[in-house]
């Protein structure tokens, strides 16, 4: 299969639980005989959207912020990528502000979209795969609002959600990765969703 998984890496920590739970998801892909790259937000200035609706399809259907070329590199893989994941934390039961920006700026795929765009409609389906680390052992909602923003986002891009990874009560940095059950249940995520994206 041509194409690597593209996996996003949502947290502003460095080398958090959320990054473990994406590296592992990653070596899995690979375990599969596929390849995994990241993209972690954090590493991009990423403006919030100002809500102008300068990228309407009327007007260019463009972003009009200054930051528009690197919007594009980081949307250009919900595009063409035959696997994508989401590794995030969360942050009072949603995504990071940086992870909640970065699906804002995505309003001039949604309007595409919703005009009927044909360079949008004929994308293939494809599955995008929520890999979800929070510190609260419990909540019944914890991840609900998190997966209902994710979905929606999702939907411009022709992806639809597969059934999450949610993982509770990892707080403290290293928690996940001194979790090797845990991992190993990551890493044949990884490898199944690989193999599901190349119809193996």
């Amino acid at each position: 299969m041509k194409g690597e998984a593209v996996i996003y890496a949502m947290s502003p920590r460095r080398g958090g639980n959320s990054d473990a739970a994406a590296r592992a998801f990653a070596e899995g892909v690979r375990e599969a005989g596929g390849e995994a790259r990241f993209l972690a937000l954090r590493e991009f200035d990423l403006m919030p959207c100002r809500g102008c609706y300068g990228c309407r399809p009327d007007l260019g259907g463009r972003c009009v912020l200054p930051d528009a070329s690197t919007t594009q590199a980081l949307f250009a893989p919900l595009l063409e990528a035959p696997l994508v994941a989401f590794a995030s934390p969360i942050f009072f039961y949603h995504l990071p502000a940086m992870a909640k920006a970065f699906v804002d700026r995505s309003q001039p795929w949604y309007l595409r979209a919703e005009a009927g765009d044909p360079a949008l409609s004929v994308l293939p389906r494809r599955l995008a795969h929520p890999i979800l680390v929070s510190g609260r052992p419990r909540g019944e909602k914890l991840f609900e609002g998190t997966l209902l923003t994710l979905k929606y986002f999702a939907m411009p891009f022709n992806l639809r959600l597969a059934d999450p990874v949610e993982l509770r009560g990892y707080d403290a940095p290293r928690d996940l990765e001194e979790d090797a059950a845990a991992l190993a249940d990551i890493r044949a995520a990884g490898a199944e969703a690989w193999r599901r994206a190349a119809g193996a």
